[in-house]
């Protein structure tokens, strides 16, 4: 196997004629350069050098290697330049997927300090719910996965595999028509919504609200059903329908026509940072990561 040092020390004593001479010229001796030479032809297996007394010339494959060094070098040195740059965070790409009302709260804060502090790290966002993000980090597809979780849910996510880094506890609130009877409540219990038209959110969030209420005592008759959160507060507004929002997704949005009441019991997802263990040593990555717990510690 042909190493870097070793063609180094091959150009050079082309360059120069003799070994003693690439010695000063690569700051070693002229018994390290013969070493050096030695074990390079040992590695390719073939001669590189004609020795005849102190004159010096290339063979064939010599000059071969030495047509070739120049180019593998410059190469080494140019990946070199770059792995010290991504490593210094002075460049870098991390590919990050988060579920929208995370992409509308956290994700702005934290790659807008992110861009302040390391300026060459590019970071590219692409939007999916859990299992999906999650899916998307296992196979390649991203580097980061912003998700979340219900606090007791029937089915636990097995995230055993990953890097989890909790960035914060999201609560979820009614979201009620603003003249509805419960609109000037402090707090409503979710069985007294059981006789009203619900609109639910996402696949998951869906799944979920079908199990409180059930839990409650009662299914929800579901109207509609749309991922997008405005549309939510929209039908809500227009006295279609209640809701249970997390709280990032109201924020997400600016709700009119409708007020958010807290629920109790309450209801909590929690807001991971998940990774894989070897992406989580990569610089970009961890610092990407660390700006969206700072992102969520000012929540």
């Amino acid at each position: 196997m042909i190493e870097a040092r070793h063609l180094r020390v091959l150009r050079a004593v082309a360059t120069t004629g003799s070994f003693s001479a690439a010695g000063r010229e690569l700051g070693c001796t002229q018994p390290a350069v013969s070493q050096q030479m030695k074990a390079l032809e040992a590695s390719v297996g073939t001669p590189l050098l004609v020795r005849n007394g102190r004159e010096m010339r290339l063979t064939q494959a010599g000059e071969a290697l030495v047509r070739h060094a120049s180019g593998i070098l410059a190469g080494l040195t140019a990946a070199e330049e770059e792995v010290a740059a991504i490593a210094g965070l002075r460049a870098g790409r991390v590919r990050l997927v988060s579920f929208p009302s995370g992409s509308s709260t956290l994700v702005p804060t934290a790659l807008a300090a992110l861009r302040a502090a390391h300026p060459g790290t590019r970071v590219s966002l692409e939007e999916a719910e859990p299992p999906k993000s999650v899916t998307l980090l296992r196979e390649g597809d991203c580097d980061l996965a912003l998700a979340f979780r219900y606090e007791g849910a029937a089915v636990a996510e097995d995230w055993d595999d990953l890097v989890v880094r909790p960035l914060l506890t999201d609560r979820l609130v009614a979201l009620v028509p603003e003249r509805h009877r419960l609109a000037r409540a402090e707090s409503v219990a979710i069985g007294e919504l059981a006789q009203e038209p619900w609109i639910a959110g996402c696949p998951r969030c869906r799944g979920q609200l079908v199990e409180v209420c059930e839990g409650a005592g009662f299914t929800p008759r579901i109207d509609f059903a749309t991922d997008d959160y405005p549309a939510v507060v929209g039908l809500v507004g227009a006295s279609l329908g209640v809701a249970v929002l997390p709280r990032l997704a109201v924020e997400s949005v600016r709700p009119r026509g409708v007020r958010a009441v807290r629920l109790e019991p309450a209801v909590r997802r929690e807001i991971v940072a998940l990774t894989l263990p070897d992406l989580a040593q990569v610089p970009a990555v961890a610092a990407t990561l660390e700006q969206l717990a700072r992102a969520a510690g000012r929540m």
